[in-house]
């Protein structure tokens, strides 16, 4: 099973994309953070239809980051359950992998 994931999150504002995502990668929970403003989202929320215009967040981390990455998220998000989701990075760039890897190491490794 591959170590590197892609985690998805989403936001309300580009503000908060911003702030979320350098706290992540100041510590290295993470190696690179894209923020995609514009997207549109349609989903239920209590029982009513929901469309929103919100920013994703595309988070390229290890698998044993993962946790503290939704601690983070959860800590600093305005959503009272907001979308943080993991898919494995079956295939890359060694060279890319190797990169993510290096940048989220811990201190200790």
């Amino acid at each position: 099973m591959a170590d590197e994931i892609a985690v998805f999150v989403t936001a309300d504002d580009l503000e908060l994309a911003r702030r979320i995502a350098e706290e992540l990668v100041q510590r290295r929970l993470v190696a690179c953070v894209n923020i995609v403003p514009g997207i549109e989202s349609i989903y239920r929320w209590h029982g009513a239809l929901q469309r929103d215009r919100e920013v994703l967040l595309i988070i390229k981390s290890s698998r044993h980051r993962f946790a503290e990455i939704e601690a983070l998220v959860k800590e600093l998000h305005t959503y009272q359950v907001p979308e943080v989701i993991a898919l494995p990075i079956d295939h890359g760039s060694q060279a890319y992998l190797d990169w993510l890897q290096e940048s989220v190491a811990k201190e200790n490794d």
